[in-house]
């Protein structure tokens, strides 16, 4: 029989490692070159013609020795890279060095979040990161997850399962509110939500009382810190005022602005958020981190009974009654990564200081721009950014033009700018999640909008 390919850990594994991450390390760079740019030039045919023409045959008979070089390079030159201070569309940010190490030794060590016996040292770290993780915004423990969707939907079960009446729990949330919130309550059967107005981009206060005091219970109010279109934070004081003078339970979607706890100039924009009864966190965002880096911090660790599981082979009664910690109930998921250990990492390495220091300079960024926008007669600024979001247009142009130019831009790969609707109208949006984004940098992402603007 044929001797096995190398594993990646055990005897040898480490030595099988280094000259593969050599030839990883060298395709992403070649990648680079040959893409020139925040991403690839020619729009989605030429992506999948450079796909097709490496790739091949996805399943050959014989396999390919070189196919790590090939592949990876490939992905490397028709990739969105965020790490371009050109590329700032969405909220994907560029992953540290040091948390992308981690997640290698992550992806070696292979440890699975479902039992003790698989993940012994990878369970104990995430129970204390993710209540060190939750007390910093004011809450009592948090459950790791794929990211903000996840954290809504989990959010939006615990509340029905906690509730005296699960079928009849009615979601309240905002027009603003992040897509997941109303696929939630669709997943879990719960009735049509109730969207509240959101003028000017955040939740309507008055709107929302109304609707507090005329509807019957039990009501989940989920309120957002940090839309995605802009970036904006809802009244959370006042919000969870009115909660609780009407009984309501309170969740508080803050995947994007969650970050902003690290930051001693911008953690007041969070007030109100240890209120919450769960609060969706997600350090793919403001924390640096590879995807998926999601939380969902809960006040009463109480409520995360409702996801208790019994599997015999993985939490047998008897082996949590002498000691063995029982995980199933950590997740609805079964299989899971230890996503926990890139984020330890990064916290221990940085610091509260080194993440907030990072936050404050991508808010700086964002205002920066925001000036040079205002300033510019060809260009009209829709607000001052609340956290690193700045939205844009050319002053008069019509929706088309924004909607082409945009285009253009990522066709040619010059630039990668996002889209958004406020006022009625669409703008460019522009998030800033790169901390090493210099001024000449923003001067640049501007002048390439104007520059591609049609006449």
């Amino acid at each position: 029989m044929p001797t096995p390919p190398p594993l990646a850990s055990g005897p040898g594994g480490t030595a099988a490692l280094r000259p593969l991450l050599d030839t990883v390390l060298e395709a992403l760079v070649q990648g680079a070159k040959e893409r020139g740019g925040p991403l690839p030039t020619g729009g989605p045919r030429a992506v999948a013609a450079g796909m097709a023409a490496a790739l091949r045959d996805p399943l050959p008979e014989q396999g390919d020795p070189d196919a790590l070089r090939t592949l990876v390079q490939a992905v490397a030159a028709g990739a969105a890279d965020p790490a371009d201070p050109l590329c700032a569309a969405h909220l994907h940010c560029p992953p540290l060095a040091l948390a992308a190490a981690a997640d290698l030794a992550a992806s070696v060590l292979n440890p699975s979040m479902d039992s003790w016996d698989q993940a012994p040292a990878a369970s104990e770290l995430e129970a204390a990161v993710t209540r060190a993780l939750a007390g910093a915004v004011g809450l009592a423990d948090a459950l790791v997850t794929t990211g903000g969707t996840e954290s809504n939907q989990l959010a939006l079960l615990l509340a029905r399962e906690t509730t005296g009446a699960p079928g009849a729990l009615r979601l309240l949330h905002g027009a603003n509110a992040h897509h997941s919130l109303p696929r939630a309550a669709w997943l879990l059967g719960l009735p049509d939500p109730v969207v509240v107005p959101a003028p000017g981009g955040t939740l309507d206060p008055v709107a929302l009382e109304t609707a507090l005091a005329t509807l019957p219970g039990p009501l989940l109010v989920a309120a957002t810190a940090g839309t995605t279109d802009a970036g904006l934070i809802d009244p959370l004081p006042e919000i969870a005022r009115l909660c609780a003078a009407h009984g309501a339970r309170l969740h508080i979607d803050a995947a994007y602005g969650g970050g902003l706890a690290f930051s001693d100039r911008h953690r007041h924009l969070l007030d109100g958020l240890d209120a919450a009864h769960t609060v969706t966190l997600d350090l793919h965002k403001l924390g640096w981190q590879p995807a998926a880096a999601g939380l969902l911090a809960v006040r009463d660790p109480a409520d995360l009974a409702a996801l208790h599981q019994r599997a015999d082979y993985l939490n047998a009664d008897d082996d949590t009654e002498a000691g063995l910690p029982d995980l199933l109930g950590r997740s609805p998921r079964t299989t899971r990564r230890p996503d926990i250990l890139k984020t330890a990492v990064t916290l221990r390495t940085l610091g509260r200081s080194g993440l907030g220091a990072l936050v404050d300079q991508v808010c700086a960024h964002a205002k920066d721009f925001a000036r040079l926008v205002d300033a510019h007669p060809g260009f009209e600024l829709y607000d001052t950014p609340v956290i690193s979001t700045v939205l844009f247009r050319p002053a008069g142009a019509a929706d088309t033009t924004v909607a082409e130019t945009r285009r253009t831009l990522l066709h040619t790969g010059r630039a990668v700018l996002g889209r958004a609707r406020a006022d009625g109208r669409l703008w460019f949006k522009a998030t800033f999640l790169n901390p090493r984004t210099r001024p000449d940098d923003l001067a640049r992402l501007l002048a390439l909008a104007e520059g591609t603007t049609p006449a």
